[in-house]
């Protein structure tokens, strides 16, 4: 398969959405980072993610749309509490687990009940939702696992030739992956951190908010994407280090931003830049302990897994 090569404007959102109402697979730009996007109503389409990926089938998909109207018809019920969520943080990076309405593909829910939705706060992926008028279940646009792509470049280097298109809108903003939260359980659930923390939460829901376990079992049927112990990992060894030495032979030395919100943008960025360095081990300084860094010690964390 020749895999496109997509601007962002007019004539390249129409091409776009013309292949994912066709069936195919296109990765598109989000605030986050890119997504690997296909007709969440299509078993058919939706295995070609799967396929491209090489992506677990216990592992949802998070369903994007481009507004609460959008989202309303794919939940069963349409909580209070999905409803401030959203008219505080949408567009944005927090994705919300609702019990699931008829009529998605059973593939993107992994089997389950539940479905994860978000409104993305990217204008290419805004128009590109509106253009194909389609919900689309979109993964990152990666293989299962590996490094997530922040840029249209780590997206051809990855998958090209295993999807249709590729829809360059440029850097993704944000960097890491949404907030993931469970509005299925009381109190609800934090299952993957993000940039929005429990803090912001907890005031736009009138809740308090509660965090699972750091991991899960992979044989295990999954609500949110994100939760395998070994994730978002680069090829070559990753390792968290309290301080660096002098022995820098074939080791990539990576010390973030002190700013949460420019580490996060940069994160994936340099691990892309160290991965195709031929060095043998990246150490990456740990970053400080507080809560405006948890979505970034999640990532570090299980990119540095064994």
């Amino acid at each position: 398969m020749k895999t496109e090569r997509l601007g962002n404007g007019e004539q390249s959102i129409r091409r776009a959405a013309a292949l994912l109402r066709a069936g195919e697979v296109v990765a598109f730009p989000t605030e986050t980072v890119y997504g690997l996007g296909a007709n969440a109503t299509s078993d058919a389409a939706v295995a070609k993610v799967f396929a491209a990926k090489g992506r677990p089938s216990n592992n949802p998909l998070i369903v994007h749309i481009a507004n609460i109207e959008q989202a309303k018809p794919l939940a069963a019920e349409w909580t209070e509490r999905a409803d401030r969520l959203a008219k505080v943080f949408w567009p944005g990076p927090l994705t919300m687990i609702l019990k699931a309405a008829p009529g998605l593909s059973r593939l993107a829910l992994a089997g389950g009940t539940t479905v994860g939705l978000r409104a993305p706060n990217h204008p290419v992926a805004l128009n590109l939702l509106r253009e194909c008028g389609l919900p689309l279940a979109a993964p990152s646009a990666n293989h299962s696992g590996s490094l997530s792509p922040v840029c249209a470049e780590h997206v051809f280097e990855d998958l090209q030739g295993l999807i249709a298109g590729i829809v360059d809108g440029g850097a993704c903003h944000v960097g890491i992956e949404s907030t993931v939260v469970d509005l299925t359980c009381d109190p609800p659930c934090i299952l993957r951190p993000g940039m929005i923390g429990r803090d912001r939460l907890t005031q736009a829901a009138r809740c308090e908010f509660v965090s699972p376990a750091l991991s899960v079992p992979e044989d295990k049927t999954l609500k949110s994407p994100g939760l395998f112990e070994r994730h978002y990992a680069p090829k070559i060894p990753l390792r968290v280090v309290s301080g660096f030495d002098n022995d820098r032979d074939g080791i990539v030395q990576i010390e973030l931003p002190r700013d949460p919100v420019q580490a996060a943008r940069e994160l994936y960025a340099r691990l892309w830049e160290a991965q195709a360095s031929g060095a043998r081990e990246i150490r990456i300084l740990a970053p400080p302990n507080t809560p405006e860094w948890t979505g970034i010690h999640d990532r570090l964390r299980r990119a540095s897994a064994k």
